[in-house]
């Protein structure tokens, strides 16, 4: 117990060291976790953080890197190392090995079933690219599916998640770096302004992805150029004036086309910029 708590000490001063480029939240979309490292297990305390999501979500590189596919452990089932520049190792473990909706275990280890399609083992990659899919491989068969997180800093012994977890970036959207995107916004206005939007966002859609997500609470602060148009839902064939739009109101913004970088995933402030904002009436 006395080397459990000092491993979570030190978990939490490399997270604060770490604060100040946090990782990428390690899985797409809708999620949730509780803080369950060092928990007791069959094999001994639980090493990682279980990231309960669909079956093929997408799990995302916490940072730019290089990974290691791992095929050939029952208990870990289909798994990836991420060799981060920073020199922490993050496992992912039990991704999907699944050829269809149901726990059918007919897929193997290969891209495009447990890994991103096109990934190759040793490739390196950019923090928030897509390396494979949440799944119930190995000895999660049948479980609900989730993707078993593990953090080494150092490559070292595993330290916990958790504060990494809480500190992460969640993207807005997830694609290839320079792939043509746009965003439909569903939200509410924090502060208007001559040249710029902020918004709570509620949903958004990326699209050509087809990627939905809902249910979120997320400030966001676009541009706004002369050239984007304005309206009222209410006389939605005059332009409206952004100054005119009121705190709280509920707003849909769809995004000028761009090109994918982590910023504009991220949703970084003003890495996007509005081509239409619609202003709902009451």
């Amino acid at each position: 117990m006395l080397l459990l708590a000092v491993g979570i000490l030190a978990g939490t001063a490399a997270a604060r060291s770490h604060a100040s480029k946090p990782i990428v939240f390690p899985v797409f979309g809708a999620a949730h976790y509780t803080d369950d490292f060092g928990q007791p297990r069959a094999g001994g305390p639980h090493q990682g953080i279980d990231i309960m999501a669909a079956k093929r979500s997408l799990a995302l590189a916490a940072e730019a890197g290089k990974i290691k596919f791992w095929t050939t452990s029952a208990s870990a089932g289909c798994m990836l190392y991420l060799y981060g520049a920073s020199g922490t190792t993050y496992d992912y473990i039990h991704l999907n090995n699944d050829l269809t909706r149901g726990n059918d275990n007919r897929g193997k280890c290969v891209a495009g079933t447990a890994y991103a399609p096109g990934l190759k083992d040793g490739a390196k990659v950019a923090a928030g690219q897509v390396v494979g899919f949440v799944g119930d491989s190995g000895d999660a068969d049948g479980i609900h599916a989730h993707l078993h997180f593990e953090v080494h800093p150092g490559g070292k012994a595993a330290t916990d998640p958790f504060p990494y977890l809480k500190a992460a970036q969640h993207l807005l959207f997830a694609a290839p770096a320079g792939k043509p995107f746009t965003l439909e916004l569903d939200g509410a206005v924090v502060k208007p302004a001559a040249a710029t939007l902020r918004l709570k966002v509620s949903a958004v859609h990326a699209w050509p992805m087809s990627q939905h997500q809902t249910k979120l609470n997320r400030p966001l602060l676009l541009n706004v150029p002369a050239a984007a148009v304005v309206q009222s839902s209410g006389s939605p064939s005059r332009t409206a004036s952004l100054l005119s739009a009121r705190t709280g109101q509920t707003v849909k913004v769809w995004t000028m086309p761009a090109t994918a970088t982590l910023k504009t995933e991220r949703g970084d402030d003003l890495a996007l910029t509005a081509a239409l904002v619609l202003l709902k009436s009451p």
